[in-house]
């Protein structure tokens, strides 16, 4: 049974910089896709990064050039380093894990969840 807990969100300014943590457990190496996705209140879920199997990478054009997905060498660290927050990125943070995945869309095939983690900008 995969499990994930995030860690790393806060409140910030606009500008500032965070970097979101999320330790996965009960998966091989290597065989998920994860990714970050967030939901805004009043909004729903949408993805914000995701890395494949072969580390192949795709972000939400909203975030694009200013956040950064990585993971550790065994897979087991998801990271989204967050910088030049704006007040449009406050929302709950979850990471993500999946056996399948298809980045363009960043479609996950039956994803497993974290309980999220909040990330506010002011």
């Amino acid at each position: 049974h995969v499990q994930l807990v995030e860690s790393g969100g806060g409140s910030v300014q606009a500008g500032e910089s965070l970097r979101l943590s999320c330790a996965a457990s009960g998966y091989t190496d290597g065989k998920y896709c994860l990714a970050w996705f967030r939901q805004a209140p009043g909004k729903g879920r949408e993805g914000v990064a995701i890395i494949d199997k072969v580390d192949d990478t795709n972000y939400a054009d909203s975030v694009k050039g200013r956040f950064t997905i990585s993971k550790d060498g065994a897979g087991h660290t998801l990271y989204l380093q967050m910088d030049s927050l704006k007040p449009e990125d406050t929302a709950v943070y979850y990471c993500a894990a999946a056996p399948a995945c298809i980045i363009l869309t960043m479609f996950l095939l039956h994803p497993e969840w974290g309980r999220g983690t909040q990330v506010t900008v002011s």
